[in-house]
């Protein structure tokens, strides 16, 4: 495999497929020696299953270590650490993760749980959680999805789940971009296995998966990324990361020079255009983090569809931008001097919903 190039594999027999398609892209060519530590990094950035568009399908993770172990690699580590708010051994539960660890005997390895080293990536200086430095080869695997803050979600941004909770906090008061960039020159990814399944095109936890039966396989993941944005109908610049990892050397997003190979079954028709529900002139965003703020947009887009987003009293404010102010409406504990508030580190979108609309109840 070369890195310019993705590999792309159809079919419904996921950890087969997978199987193959890493057998066809040679990623044996590019392991260091049987004895070393691989760390597998998947998405689970919440507690729900992979059919709801958010996760990591624990079957291609199986397809990658089948292929491992069948080629006498047995160090194996599967790394993880869910978004703030979520609990990561729920989401190894829930995701099916448990179920591998039996299975295979591989490690479940909780960055939550990891304390965090200061490092220099390129003149920023970030967390990073300690664990990276013990590992030969990362092999990352992402979800190819929307996201509410950043539209896309795949290669560069699964980098997140090797950070503390306390780091992730920051990268939303420091943009998320920025920082998203320059960790990836802190973490560096020697393989990519998309899960291109059912990811949801609008929202990082999922919730509408939509179906496409695809896994891929890269080794550029700005590449990655890039070729993300194409399928969900953004220019590359409207995701400001994906740039500047390519500015920092991380890989290129120059579409150009990408060549598509299709190893197995028929590509499937374009996807739809994605874009964010449009309920944000109605919050006041500062800082926010994005288990908060993904939480607070599909409350919104239900009381905009039954006609009470119009009747709430005011602008929505929500972030770490907003502590120690005051105001009328805010959601998250950030917000807890507004006259309301519904207090929460992230609140649960059902009691966004409820509370919000039992103020807007009161506002006809």
């Amino acid at each position: 495999m070369k890195r310019n190039e993705i590999w792309r594999s159809y079919g419904t027999d996921h950890k087969e497929m997978t199987r193959r398609l890493l057998t066809q892209a040679r990623l044996e060519d590019l392991l260091p020696a049987p004895g070393a530590r691989i760390a597998i990094k998947p998405n689970l950035v919440t507690p729900a299953p992979a059919e709801f568009g958010g996760t990591t399908h624990a079957e291609v993770v199986a397809g990658i270590i089948e292929y491992l172990q069948e080629r006498g690699y047995r160090n194996l580590v599967i790394a993880e650490g869910s978004w703030v708010g979520d609990r990561t051994a729920q989401a190894f539960e829930y995701c099916g993760y448990h179920t591998l660890e039996k299975t295979y005997g591989v490690t479940l390895l909780d960055t939550q749980k990891e304390k965090g080293v200061s490092r220099d990536c390129k003149g920023v200086k970030l967390n990073i959680c300690r664990c990276v430095d013990d590992w030969d080869f990362l092999i990352n695997v992402p979800v190819l999805k929307g996201h509410c803050q950043t539209h896309i979600t795949c290669a560069l941004k699964n980098m997140k789940g090797l950070i503390p909770n306390s780091e992730k906090r920051r990268f939303h008061t420091m943009g998320l971009h920025t920082p998203i960039a320059h960790l990836n020159t802190g973490i560096r990814q020697d393989f990519i296995v998309v899960d291109h399944i059912c990811g949801d095109l609008s929202f990082e936890e999922g919730g509408n998966p939509v179906t496409r039966n695809c896994v891929m396989a890269a080794m550029d993941p700005v590449l990655v990324d890039a070729y993300v944005c194409s399928l969900l109908h953004y220019q590359t610049d409207e995701v400001p990361y994906i740039g500047k990892a390519a500015a920092l050397g991380v890989g290129s997003c120059d579409l150009d020079t990408l060549r598509l190979i299709t190893c197995e079954g028929e590509p499937m028709e374009d996807l739809p255009a994605k874009s964010l529900l449009d309920v944000s002139y109605a919050v006041d965003e500062m800082d926010s983090c994005s288990a908060c703020y993904g939480t607070l947009i599909p409350a919104l887009d239900r009381l905009k569809k039954e006609g009470l987003l119009e009747k709430l009293p005011g602008q929505i404010s929500i972030g770490q931008g907003h502590k120690g102010q005051t105001g009328l409406l805010g959601v998250g504990n950030c917000t807890a001097g507004f006259r309301h508030c519904i207090k929460g580190c992230p609140p649960r979108e059902e009691e966004i919903y409820e509370g919000l609309k039992e103020l807007a109840l009161q506002n006809e």
